[in-house]
């Protein structure tokens, strides 16, 4: 984990950012790939980030200047996992809510009632659209859900759960029925 020192600073270690992206919530987004993962769940596609000594440290300013280049753009915190690195990612989900008013999707190992139990995780919470949580779980993977890889993650509507003091799920519905 990351010292206390380098927990309040304006910056942040990632693995990547990709501009553009449709696989991680809908429409088009930028997706800020977190380094730092002590989930390790088996299968999981993107092992190369769990080591956050792998990852490249950013101001939070250089990661909004992207965001903000892509007017039309959602923004998703994937990884890694974005909250082993939970102040600085609950600081830049502040100020892109602040500053851009975008829409924020946040992938996570971590269960939504285990976030919002945890007074470090659970911060971030206030500034998160949709939360795919729980682990990726190998045996339970399913190719025909949409943004996530196994039946055990739910998207939730954290906005919607945090009103109600319960889960609600986030219901998707890209066409009119």
């Amino acid at each position: 984990m990351l010292t206390g020192d380098q927990r309040m600073s304006d910056t942040v270690v990632i693995s990547d950012i990709v501009e553009d992206t449709v696989v991680d919530g809908p429409g088009f987004r930028v997706a800020i790939y977190a380094a730092g993962c002590s989930h390790r769940c088996p299968g999981c596609h993107n092992p190369e980030t769990w080591d956050i000594t792998q990852g490249r440290t950013v101001s939070l300013n250089e990661i909004l200047s992207v965001v903000r280049s892509f007017d039309f753009s959602g923004v998703t915190f994937t990884g890694g996992d974005p909250l082993y690195q939970p102040e600085a990612f609950t600081l830049l989900a502040r100020r892109i809510k602040e500053e851009t008013g975008k829409n924020i999707w946040c992938y996570t190992g971590y269960r939504y009632e285990e976030v919002v139990d945890d007074p470090r995780l659970s911060p971030i919470l206030p500034f998160i659209d949709v939360l795919v949580d729980g682990p990726y779980v190998e045996n339970l993977r399913d190719t025909t859900l949409l943004f996530r890889g196994s039946s055990n993650q739910r998207l939730v509507d954290v906005q919607a759960s945090l009103r109600a003091s319960s889960v609600v799920e986030y219901d998707y519905r890209p066409f009119a029925l």
